[in-house]
């Protein structure tokens, strides 16, 4: 019921002449006309807080790289096919989104198309490029299965599997803590990962400086106390084609960040 439309009753009732009514109607109608305010002010009450109700929005609108700036890639890193957000993987570098972002919900899907492919998304980001072409921020890998087999030195320990299954790590000497330590990253407590070509969906909770991710529909990471608590979102491009589709955001009302926890405007 819209704030108009009890404004309205409210002045058809005061139209109407009591005498003409009997006296259990008056009794009523004036318990009516004496709760009718406090209706009105619920409903404007009402009205302005669903107006605040944090929404979903597209990061990728499925037709083409609207809202997004490449930083260090080429025009043929990035096309968009049949709906899908294509990444060649070459040469090394990254996009980043148009805006800043400090408190938010991130749901995004993503397959590797070549065996131990290397890619990710990085929060919180300065999108400026380091000396192997990523930016400072938190990263949030994307890596193929295969990734572990490919990169072991002969003679050499393999890494843990878990290093492809959803690592999150300061990039480009940003400092944070890991829930799950692997050194100065934090490893995911179960393999949930898909092999190519699969889609994996990450899930990723950014609030006040902590990280929790969701791989394939449970959290399994998480990392705190990140160095910066609003920045850009980049894509990676690393070396290998990846896909992504249903990139979005829901941001969250601010917090406490001061200068020091925002990462630079890029002019």
């Amino acid at each position: 019921m819209s704030t108009n439309l009890l404004a309205r009753l409210i002045n058809l009732f005061c139209s109407i002449p009591l005498a003409k009514l009997g006296e259990i109607t008056r009794f009523h109608l004036m318990k009516v006309l004496c709760v009718l305010p406090l209706i009105l002010i619920f409903f404007k009450t009402l009205v302005a807080q669903s107006a605040e109700v944090p929404k979903w929005i597209d990061l990728f609108n499925g037709k083409d790289l609207t809202g997004w700036v490449d930083v260090n890639t080429s025009p043929d890193t990035w096309h968009v096919k049949e709906g899908i957000l294509i990444c060649k993987g070459k040469p090394i570098g990254v996009m980043r989104s148009e805006k800043q972002y400090e408190n938010f919900l991130l749901h995004v899907e993503w397959r590797h198309m070549e065996p131990g492919g290397n890619s990710g998304i990085f929060a919180w980001s300065d999108a400026i490029p380091f000396g192997n072409r990523l930016p400072k921020g938190l990263e949030i890998q994307m890596l193929e299965l295969e990734w572990v087999k490919l990169h072991t030195r002969k003679g050499k320990v393999p890494p843990p599997i878990a290093y492809v299954h959803g690592e999150l790590f300061g990039a480009g000497g940003l400092k944070a803590t890991p829930d799950n330590p692997r050194g100065s990253r934090s490893k995911s407590l179960e393999n949930r990962c898909k092999g190519r070509g699969e889609w994996n969906v990450y899930d990723v909770v950014c609030v006040d400086g902590v990280a929790k991710l969701s791989i394939n529909g449970k959290f399994v990471n998480g990392i705190r106390n990140v160095q910066y608590k609003k920045g850009y979102l980049c894509l990676e491009s690393e070396g290998a084609e990846i896909h992504f589709r249903n990139l979005k955001i829901m941001e969250l009302p601010p917090g406490i960040t001061s200068p020091e926890q925002t990462a630079p405007l890029v002019k």
